[in-house]
């Protein structure tokens, strides 16, 4: 079925895994995916990340990439900013992000410690190092930094909007599309779940391969504003109509980088190839 034009809604890349995102109106795009995205990660003392899973607060740590990366400055409430100059040649640090295990420039003791007196545990940030090769799975495989598994995660208006007329109907709050902390929101797909079918497509000038849908964890019950869990929502009604064959709940499309080069907001979206 021929879907309407998409276009590109909204662009966010998150410097810090699991910490509040930056939007911005046009970025880069490398085989890693939106430059300087989980380009950093914060870790306990046994080198695993921390994530809004357990940690809700990261989401109230609103981290800024300046001077093309060469300055990270990190916010957090009731505490001073912190800002950074991070190196790429400082001491490696074994870390993990679920099943992948790999290298980390620790970045210091003092960011270090603004860190785990703002989230309230030991931990450090690491940032991925220039000699990093990560490979990704899926229908279209591809590279990442610190992400969950992909380069990628691209969810439709049409998706969300479908979503909250289900949470409005059962009498709970809509949720806006932060929740899902995507890189890519797609508008002007009239039909829910469009993303799920698109196997590749242009972006801009960026080629992107389907590489699975994405699979949701607690994160999206974790109001992004103020970092404290909100829910059962969305969760509890993704679970009502998209549930996947694992048990899992899933909301949005995790792609592969094909072709590097730029994004912008209002970019037409060309898709060259469709599910069967």
């Amino acid at each position: 079925m021929e879907q309407p034009l998409g276009v590109v809604h909204s662009l966010v890349y998150y410097p810090v895994k699991g910490c509040a995102g930056t939007s911005v109106t046009r970025h880069r795009v490398t085989a890693t995916g939106l430059v300087g995205d989980r380009s950093f990660m914060l870790v306990d003392s046994d080198g695993v990340f921390l994530s809004q899973r357990k940690v809700a607060a990261m989401a109230t740590v609103r981290p800024t990439l300046a001077d093309d990366g060469g300055r990270l400055t990190l916010a957090a409430p009731g505490t001073s900013e912190f800002v950074l100059e991070p190196t790429t040649d400082g001491p490696r640090r074994a870390v993990s992000v679920f099943t992948w295990h790999g290298v980390g420039v620790d970045q210091g003791d003092d960011v270090a410690a603004w860190a785990s007196d703002v989230l309230g545990q030991p931990c450090r940030l690491v940032r991925v190092p220039p000699e990093h090769d990560r490979d990704t799975s899926g229908e279209t495989p591809g590279k990442t930094g610190f992400a969950d598994g992909h380069a990628l995660l691209i969810a439709s208006q049409a998706s969300l909007d479908e979503l909250n007329e289900r949470i409005v109907a059962r009498g709970a709050a809509p949720v806006p599309v932060n929740r899902f902390r995507p890189n890519v929101v797609v508008a002007g797909w009239t039909v829910p779940r469009t993303e799920d079918r698109v196997r590749e497509m242009t972006v801009g000038d960026v080629t992107l391969g389907y590489a699975k849908v994405c699979i949701r964890c607690a994160v999206p019950t974790v109001d992004q504003a103020t970092g404290r869990k909100a829910g059962p929502e969305p969760i509890r009604t993704l679970a009502d109509y998209r549930r996947e064959p694992d048990g899992g709940v899933s909301f949005g499309m995790k792609a592969a980088v094909l072709q590097p080069g730029e994004i912008a907001v209002g970019d037409k979206i060309d898709v060259h190839r469709w599910a069967h």
